[in-house]
């Protein structure tokens, strides 16, 4: 048998920049197991796109869509701006966003600044700190619609919680959900204790991670308790109090299960009406789903608007 020749032997060798057959091999089977080790992070993940895409993506390229489209008669056709027109001819339309904007004020006021106070209130405290946070908490833990109605009871201008405390305090009973001063104000202070828990909670672990150094050096700069307030606790929680203040904003500005339950939706007078619910009474009761979608659209033009402007407002702060 003759030795192989100088070029049968070039003829075999791999040339340069071309992996050889068991390089191929090799590197394929490693992506196998790559893929095998990974395939039920892949599945998740893959479940979430679809989940996200189902139940988000889709809903809002339907409503973009709805929003230029009218039915009748069981016939779709395109209508243009002519559902946007009926939504800024409504005069409810614009009822709707002032009451939308008392409501995101006054749900500040008390929904942004009473968890915050609650969070310092409990920092302070060394014991029992367990047991105040599941207290706090609670009330997120109740379903929304039992939460609702317990404060329908006590507001009940006859045999209502509220009003028996007024009367030990000789002061006139009040139509809490009845009266056009009152009834925004009400829906407001239910609000806040139903969702106050878990701001208070993510207070209170910024706080905690503050260094106690800060607050020695106040202490012997002779700082008391509000001015250790303002010069430490704020600045070192700057980050968390402009993330929840945009997370606050978006949802009180789409409130619709508080003033539903409590006044009906609309409320005395329309007092109650909110955006949100204005969309449900064209979806649901005036059975207009096009202007349903065009409101919608809004609503959510406007709430990105704000978003951009307060992030840009942010960031150059920092800067």
């Amino acid at each position: 048998m003759s030795a192989p020749t100088l070029s049968s032997r070039k003829a075999t060798r791999p040339r340069p920049g071309h992996p050889g057959p068991a390089r191929r091999d090799s590197a394929r089977e490693e992506f196998l197991r790559a893929v095998r080790r990974n395939i039920s992070a892949h599945g998740f993940l893959i479940g979430a796109v679809l989940c996200f895409s189902l139940f988000s993506w889709y809903p809002m390229v339907r409503e973009f869509i709805l929003a230029f489209q009218k039915t009748e008669d069981g016939k779709t056709t395109w209508a243009g701006w002519s559902n946007l027109t009926y939504v800024f001819n409504d005069p409810a339309f614009w009822q709707a966003w002032r009451n939308t904007l008392l409501f995101t004020v006054l749900a500040l006021l008390l929904g942004f600044v009473v968890p915050f106070v609650v969070a310092v209130v409990l920092n302070e405290f060394r014991h029992g700190q367990g047991y105040l946070r599941l207290l706090v908490y609670l009330p997120v833990m109740l379903p929304p619609v039992a939460s609702v109605l317990l404060f329908k009871y006590f507001y009940d201008p006859g045999y209502g919680l509220f009003n028996r405390v007024l009367e030990i305090f000789h002061l006139p009973a009040q139509q809490w959900l009845q009266d056009t001063g009152t009834a925004m104000l009400s829906v407001v202070i239910a609000a806040t204790w139903m969702n106050m828990g878990g701001a208070t909670l993510i207070y209170l672990a910024a706080l905690q991670g503050i260094p106690g150094e800060l607050y020695e050096a106040a202490e012997l700069d002779g700082a008391g308790l509000l001015r250790k307030v303002w010069h430490v606790t704020i600045p070192q929680t700057r980050l968390i109090l402009s993330l929840l203040l945009l997370m606050q904003v978006i949802a009180t500005m789409q409130v619709f299960t508080e003033p539903f339950l409590l006044t009906n939706g609309a409320g005395p007078e329309g007092s109650t009406t909110t955006v949100v619910y204005l969309i449900y009474q064209y979806a649901f009761n005036f059975n207009n789903y096009g202007s349903a979608a065009a409101l919608g659209l809004v609503l959510l033009v406007v709430l990105a608007g704000f978003s951009a402007v307060y992030v840009r407002l942010s960031r150059g702060s920092e800067d």
